[in-house]
């Protein structure tokens, strides 16, 4: 039998990394925001993550300050909504130091997504984006065209 291989924190926080900041741009974001709440989920129930504190949100609700629940991953941070037991056991910071960065993974969207999905072993869905392109053209396919007929006589 295999042994199932391990993913290391440092490769599940650049993988994180990478899928929140496509997250933030995305058209649909929903599916990369699940990845990373589930997998933020499991790494603090393993004790694999830490919850830091609370910050003041960025992007305030309906005009309502509200705070998210900072988590630490190896060397990362990433922002999660706060739950109400996160109130009552872990520190408010304040505002959210907007000097400090995440470092930069090299590491491409489709590679973070895998690991992601090995580590909460989910099976990737399947792309409707890569289905749609990889269909068959039909150009070249077309036997008649006014094209192929240019500079021919016809009688």
């Amino acid at each position: 039998m295999k042994e199932k291989q391990t993913v290391t924190n440092q490769e599940l926080a650049e993988s994180l990394f990478i899928v929140n900041r496509h997250a933030k741009t995305a058209l649909e974001p929903k599916h990369l925001y699940d990845l990373k709440k589930y997998t933020i989920q499991k790494l603090l129930r393993e004790s694999r993550a830490k919850k830091i504190g609370l910050h003041y949100s960025e992007h305030p609700k309906k005009s309502q300050q509200h705070s998210t629940l900072l988590i630490q991953v190896g060397n990362y941070y990433f922002h999660v909504p706060a739950d109400k037991k996160d109130f009552q056991q872990v520190k408010h910071l304040g505002k959210v130091d907007q000097n400090f960065r995440n470092p930069k993974p090299k590491l491409s969207l489709s590679r973070a997504k895998k690991t992601l999905y090995h580590y909460l072993n989910w099976k990737a869905p399947q792309s409707t984006y890569n289905n749609y392109y990889s269909q068959p053209s039909m150009l070249g396919r077309m036997n008649v065209s006014p094209w192929n007929n240019r500079g021919k006589r016809t009688r």
